[in-house]
């Protein structure tokens, strides 16, 4: 019998140590409970949350730009440069001149200020999770 309570030990075990390295691969963050992430875990996962906000722009600046090339017939660069100046939150450049087109810069003007917001909470997300896992703070 303790041959089979020890087998189930080791399993047990080693079940929690295949978690704690599923864990580390995920985006999953620390519960109240458990240590704060090491100082270089913590910058690799900063590091991920900015590629990935990086992503989320970049896939919005592809979506303005084929939008604009095709909806508003503009040149590749008239349409990158109107998807870029609305991702920043200047404006577009160049008129418009079709109701689509209009609509086109208009839906994605707002999609464009959702966007931003997303980003910046994709961003700063681990920033205020370690803040508020260091304190001990919970909402």
């Amino acid at each position: 019998m303790e041959g089979v309570q020890l087998t189930q030990n080791q399993a047990a075990r080693s079940g929690s140590s295949i978690e704690r390295r599923k864990r580390k691969l995920r985006l999953a963050y620390e519960h109240r409970h458990e240590p704060l992430l090491p100082r270089a875990a913590f910058l690799l996962r900063v590091a991920l949350h900015a590629a990935i906000a990086v992503g989320i722009v970049s896939g919005a600046l592809l979506i303005g730009v084929l939008g604009y090339h095709f909806v508003a017939q503009l040149s590749w660069i008239d349409s990158l440069v109107n998807a870029s100046m609305l991702l920043g939150g200047m404006g577009p450049v160049n008129a418009l001149r079709t109701t689509g087109a209009k609509l086109f810069a208009s839906f994605y003007a707002l999609f464009s200020g959702l966007l931003f917001l997303v980003s910046i909470g994709v961003v700063f997300a681990p920033i205020v999770h370690r803040f508020l896992h260091r304190f001990h703070i919970e909402i």
